[in-house]
């Protein structure tokens, strides 16, 4: 899941670098825009779960996994990002619950989305997910790091690669 609706977003482009780092058997699918979701309202939800939420969740819950790449906005998570966790949170059976969870955070300042890590995993925590929780996976710098939809940088592909490998095992565990 990318946290950010941008076309070009850096979150965006990282995500769609994964495939080609993962492990052989570990299969990197993205998901639909969560742009696609309407705000979270409760007078929605009690008349009808809107089909983009329900397809979303239908997605989540066939995966094994799951992944989420994301900005930092203002020191915290981005809204739209929120929003997506929110709608997934309020869903019977609840589709993050016990889910091997990676979260990748970029930007292109100094400290690679590091204040939006505790904000996202606070969420997660709510939701019962299994947060694969160290190194954290912060990118800083990211402008300079991506070329296209790779990662053009071999130390941070490296350790982004090391890191999806450590993945692979913790979901398996």
């Amino acid at each position: 899941m990318v946290g950010s609706l941008r076309k070009a977003a850096f979150s965006g482009r990282l995500a769609r670098s994964l495939s080609a780092l993962a492990p052989s058997d570990l299969r990197v699918e993205l998901l639909p825009s969560v742009g696609l979701l309407p705000l979270y309202d409760q007078d929605i939800l009690d008349e009808e779960v809107p089909q983009a939420v329900t397809e979303l969740a239908g997605l989540i819950s066939k995966s094994d996994a799951f992944a989420i790449v994301s900005p930092e906005y203002n020191w915290s998570i981005p809204g739209v990002l929120k929003n997506a966790l929110d709608w997934l949170s309020r869903l019977k059976p609840q589709p993050l619950e016990d889910k091997p969870v990676i979260l990748l955070t970029c930007s292109p300042g100094l400290l690679g989305g590091a204040r939006a890590h505790a904000p996202i995993r606070n969420v997660l925590h709510a939701l019962d997910t299994r947060i694969l929780a160290r190194p954290e996976v912060q990118i800083s710098g990211v402008a300079q790091k991506l070329e296209g939809d790779s990662i053009s940088d071999p130390a941070t592909a490296d350790f982004v690669t090391a890191r999806l490998k450590a993945f692979n095992e913790f979901i398996r565990r």
